[in-house]
């Protein structure tokens, strides 16, 4: 089949749409990863950061950042004609997680972002999605300068079940951004083929 046709006698291909949550402790890349893979320019709901703030917003590893999403990212993706993602990107204080749950409503799973010199802040977006039964992967940024761990000693300190994928990704990089996506999507679509084959027997 070519792109935008079908074969004669072919039905087109119904689209489907599919949610997908970006989450992450403060400064992690949640809106540089949106922003890197969106199609379309993205929503930010981005405030600076005011000395206020500064009592409750830990920003100790990301001294560089002056601002911080207060209510969501969104983007979009086509992956396939016949599949578009729409992400929506969570704030990550602690303050702005009462809005998790009504982003999270139709979700099909999430990407929890994990920056490896402040692994303890990605711990409530894991334990968040593991509580509400959501598929997630993790996707460790790659950040410049930051030091380098092996898989499976990230996996051991953020005591994930064998059965969560976890990925190292570039928030920056268009391609390393899509491989995290299809591999949320995957992980996801294999859990509800589980869980449908569970009922049946």
């Amino acid at each position: 089949m070519i792109l935008g046709r079908t074969e004669r006698g072919t039905p087109p291909l119904e689209p489907v749409t599919l949610k997908i949550l970006v989450a992450g402790g403060f400064g992690v890349g949640k809106t540089t990863l949106v922003g890197a893979v969106s199609e379309i320019k993205p929503l930010r709901t981005e405030e600076a950061l005011t000395e206020a703030g500064r009592p409750v917003d830990d920003t100790s590893g990301v001294e560089a950042k002056h601002t911080t999403t207060v209510a969501m990212d969104f983007g979009r993706i086509t992956l396939r004609e016949d599949l578009t993602l729409y992400l929506f990107g969570t704030p990550g204080q602690e303050r702005f997680w009462f809005m998790w749950d009504e982003l999270s409503e139709g979700a099909l799973g999430a990407v929890v972002l994990a920056d490896t010199r402040r692994l303890e802040d990605c711990f409530a977006a894991v334990d968040y999605f593991e509580r509400r039964a959501i598929p997630f992967l993790v996707g460790v940024n790659c950040f410049e300068g930051a030091a380098r761990h092996p898989v499976d000693t990230v996996r051991q300190a953020l005591d994930l079940d064998d059965g969560v994928p976890l990925l190292l990704c570039d928030a920056r990089d268009r391609e390393s951004v899509k491989d995290v996506l299809i591999g949320v999507v995957e992980h996801a679509m294999a859990q509800s083929a589980g869980r449908r084959h569970a009922l049946a027997t």
